[in-house]
């Protein structure tokens, strides 16, 4: 397992997707999952940085493991910000609203969970901590 931490700022996720894909290539992981990776990354970073430390700031620690039978990326999430669990976010309906009469918000983590092969999420330790899995 690797990991990196950073500061809860937007420009920091291009240095945790760079983190991933270095990893993501040197086991030939396709460009399909790295994209669905990288989508990942960027929305439950962006929303790490938008809510966890209210208007301060903090560190967010990115795992990212690689396992096999089956072989898949595990990413993990980590910081001590406010808790809370995105994933009792109620799904938004995408079948009675056109887009532009939708309320803004919740697509980005409905991609993330239609995308993902499994998502979890604890609060241990005064930190929250988020972990998703990719079969490769």
């Amino acid at each position: 397992m690797r990991e990196i931490t950073v500061d809860t700022d937007m420009e920091q996720i291009a240095p945790v997707t760079d983190f991933l894909n270095a990893q993501l290539k040197e086991i030939g992981c396709s460009e399909q999952v790295r994209i669905q990776l990288d989508v990942a990354v960027d929305e439950m970073f962006g929303n790490i940085v938008r809510y966890a430390y209210g208007t301060e700031s903090g560190p967010v620690t990115v795992q990212v493991e690689v396992e096999e039978n089956p072989l898949r990326v595990v990413l993990t999430f980590i910081d001590q910000g406010i808790p809370f669990n995105p994933l009792t976010r109620e799904t938004p309906d995408t079948t009675r609203l056109k887009a532009k009469e939708r309320p803004i918000g919740g697509l980005g983590l409905f991609m993330v969970k239609k995308t993902m092969d499994d998502l979890s999420y604890e609060y241990r330790d005064g930190k929250n901590i988020l972990t998703i899995r990719k079969n490769i």
